[in-house]
């Protein structure tokens, strides 16, 4: 039971919080800006992709719930739920995904519906950027699971 646990959990996250990560890191280079705005000196501005990558973001990160519940059940199963690693990593899972669903989600709406500057899509990079942080963190504690 442990292994296959394991290897859902495991496997989910690198699909599904891996792409959810991707596609919000890569949202604001093809998200639309308003006309004539500097930030669309590029040229790689593409409505379409970024639809598919609003997309994505929502529906990996709906599936990416199977990471945290597998994760749970294998902790249960091994007796390490009072662990501070594991605790440490449950609460950055869940600030990663408030930021995926309170932030980076309806900004990236609010993008698609309503072209704007560069700003908020900068902004939008940074909050990309502390959402892989903190999944960086949640694999660097299951790695080296300090005090286990």
């Amino acid at each position: 039971m442990e292994a296959v646990l394991l290897s859902v959990h495991v496997l989910a996250g690198i699909v599904f919080v891996g792409g959810s990560a991707v596609a919000a890191s890569l949202f604001p280079r093809y998200a639309p800006v308003a006309a004539g705005s500097p930030a669309d000196v590029s040229g790689e501005r593409s409505r379409a992709v970024a639809v598919a990558l609003h997309r994505i973001t929502r529906g990996y990160g709906v599936f990416g719930l199977v990471v945290p519940v597998a994760g749970i059940a294998l902790a249960l199963v091994q007796g390490r739920m009072s662990e501070i690693w594991l605790n440490i990593s449950m609460v950055l899972t869940v600030v990663a995904g408030g930021v995926l669903a309170l932030q980076i989600y309806p900004r990236q709406r609010d993008a698609l519906a309503e072209p704007g500057d560069a700003k908020g899509l900068r902004t939008l990079s940074m909050l990309a950027g502390i959402y892989n942080l903190l999944w960086a963190v949640v694999v660097v504690l299951m790695i080296v699971r300090p005090g286990a």
